[in-house]
């Protein structure tokens, strides 16, 4: 059981680093970060994954960021596949999300 909460303890820095990084990285204007965002205001984004991953990242209020982060990513995989681009971007943050949820709550997937 201890190991269970090693892993996921590992897991869900690791998601919220990577998540929040890629926002602060929007925010801030990095020429990397926007590719694609031209036309749009990539502060706005890079601030509201910031705030998502963050109500995530507290137990009292992660199934709201759960949910919240579930609908950006989808938004954001909607966008690649628009511009048919690979949607393997978006894709991989929200797998992180999927098993760091399931790991910490099973009840955002499972009815109990």
């Amino acid at each position: 059981m201890k190991s269970k909460k090693i892993i996921t303890s590992i897991l869900s820095t690791l998601t919220v680093s990577v998540v929040f990084l890629s926002g602060l990285m929007k925010f801030i204007h990095l020429p990397w970060s926007m590719i694609g965002l031209e036309r749009h205001n990539p502060s706005i984004l890079g601030l509201m994954e910031m705030t998502f991953i963050v109500l995530f990242a507290f137990p009292k209020t992660m199934k709201i960021g759960f949910i919240l982060l579930n609908c950006y990513f989808a938004g954001a995989m909607a966008t690649e596949l628009y511009r048919g681009q690979s949607m393997f971007n978006p894709a991989v943050p929200l797998i992180l999300i999927w098993i760091c949820g399931f790991l910490r709550d099973k009840s955002l997937f499972i009815k109990s």
